[in-house]
């Protein structure tokens, strides 16, 4: 890896999960046309990121990401992008509350458009063809012409993604984000779940908080970052000659920076150090991150860390451990220690979505609600035992009340899945079941302070 890096270094390496192009004559027209066309996020906000970051390496906040399987052409609308940023906001309030500190707050949104594969095609009644991956490749129709992987894709995500970064940061600082916002529609989800008894506490200590904020004449009249917040975005970086076509050079420190979203991951099938994805992360300025599932090994992790950050930078690196609730043990303490060994700065993040996926009894793929629970509360209970900090969760949900994971307060059963079952990739936490998520992970939050000796700022007296 000592060779010098260019935003295009990485075709020279072995890729993997890439699509074949028929018509690359029209596949390069696209890409120098995107390569002219405005960044979607500009350096500035990616170095605001990576110091909002640091500080949750450090344990001083928690990283809240989630958002889409796969973004979708036909379900963009502004119903389902302010759907999803208000789930969003509330889940944040209550972890914010719960950890006395600030939570980073990171969309899987306004990109992420492809999805690797576990098999170059699929058949279906004795028919195979390419397999769907996602909608800047191909189409989810299951035809020929559908399945055909059309560079101009590209330039319908760019477009989708302009415009759901404007409505977000509409959203994040036109009003629409203000805390008593979220805090009530916070209190109607406690309402109106079967488990209301198991929140009403938090939620009434939230109400107490807020009612004395505004008796000493704080609220968001008066304090605008009160009705203000700062929202990030991230994908998965895979299609990489769009990656490579919206990096740019920083004008103010003649960094390089990918310019489609905050944040990038590597994800578990393509990060192997010596191929292409690593190669193209590792020159971009970005914090990006890293899905670590069952196969990765202390000393390949290590090896990755040091190609990734190699200077060590707070909140250059947050890990995304997805190995499975009964897995967690097996394979997360021995990444720890290996870390902890080699002194090196990154962020711990559980991704509880991927190592869980099962296929229900009638046939649909789907991840039970106390397995995902499951593997964020071992999560926390590994770090506990390692004395490091848990610092972030990464989830696939979406704002609507869809049913393809079983289980939570309002028990998804396998019959009910085939009633709203509509993401066009992997199972998805609806509503309910992200803010149950987010009510469940709170308390670990807590118990994590109290074990560290950081009681609550409202009870430490």
């Amino acid at each position: 890896m000592s060779e010098r890096w260019t935003p295009d270094s990485w075709r020279n390496k072995p890729i993997q999960q890439v699509p074949v192009y028929a018509d690359e004559k029209a596949l390069g027209q696209v890409e120098q046309q995107l390569a002219g066309f405005p960044p979607l996020v500009f350096a500035g906000e990616a170095r605001k990121l990576k110091r909002s970051l640091a500080k949750v390496a450090a344990g001083e906040s928690f990283l809240l990401q989630g958002g889409d399987c796969a973004e979708s052409f036909a379900e963009h609308s502004a119903d389902n992008i302010r759907d999803f940023f208000r789930v969003f906001l509330q889940m944040a309030v209550v972890l914010t509350f719960a950890g006395g500190s600030p939570v980073v707050k990171i969309g899987r949104v306004a990109g992420q458009f492809a999805k690797p594969r576990s098999a170059p095609t699929e058949t279906v009644d004795g028919v195979e063809l390419p397999s769907y991956r996602g909608d800047i490749i191909n189409d989810i129709a299951f035809t020929g012409e559908g399945r055909e992987p059309d560079p101009r894709r590209q330039l319908m995500a760019y477009r989708q993604a302009a415009a759901t970064l404007n409505l977000l940061r509409a959203f994040a600082t036109g009003g629409y984000a203000n805390l008593e916002n979220a805090h009530r529609w916070m209190l109607g989800f406690v309402k109106d779940s079967p488990q209301s008894s198991r929140y009403r506490e938090l939620a009434e200590r939230i109400t107490e908080t807020m009612d004395f904020m505004k008796a000493i004449g704080i609220d968001p009249e008066v304090h605008p970052e009160m009705r203000t917040t700062d929202f990030y975005t991230s994908h998965e970086a895979l299609l990489l000659g769009y990656e490579q076509a919206m990096t740019r050079v920083d004008s103010t420190t003649g960094d390089w920076y990918a310019t489609s979203g905050h944040m990038l991951w590597i994800g578990d099938r393509t990060r192997d150090p010596d191929e292409a994805h690593v190669e193209y992360v590792r020159g971009i300025k970005n914090p990006i991150g890293l899905k670590c599932g069952p196969s990765l090994t202390p000393d390949g992790l290590i090896r990755l860390i040091d190609v990734l950050n190699p200077e060590n930078e707070p909140g250059r690196l947050t890990l995304i451990c997805r190995f499975g609730a009964d897995k967690v043990f097996d394979h997360l303490p021995a990444l720890i220690r290996a870390v902890k060994r080699e002194g090196r700065t990154v962020i711990w993040s559980c991704d509880p979505m991927h190592g869980n996926t099962i296929k229900s009894a009638s046939g649909y793929k789907t991840r039970p609600f106390e397995m995902v629970m499951g593997e964020v509360r071992n999560f926390f209970a590994v770090h506990q035992g390692e004395g490091t900090h848990a610092g972030g969760v990464h989830l696939e949900m979406t704002g609507k009340n869809v049913t393809e994971c079983t289980g939570g307060a309002r028990a998804v059963t396998d019959a009910d899945l085939r009633d709203r079952y509509h993401t066009y990739c992997d199972p998805r936490l609806n509503a309910d079941q992200a803010l149950e998520i987010a009510f469940l992970t709170a308390e670990l939050i807590k118990r994590e302070r109290q074990s560290r000796g950081r009681p609550h700022p409202v009870a430490a007296e």
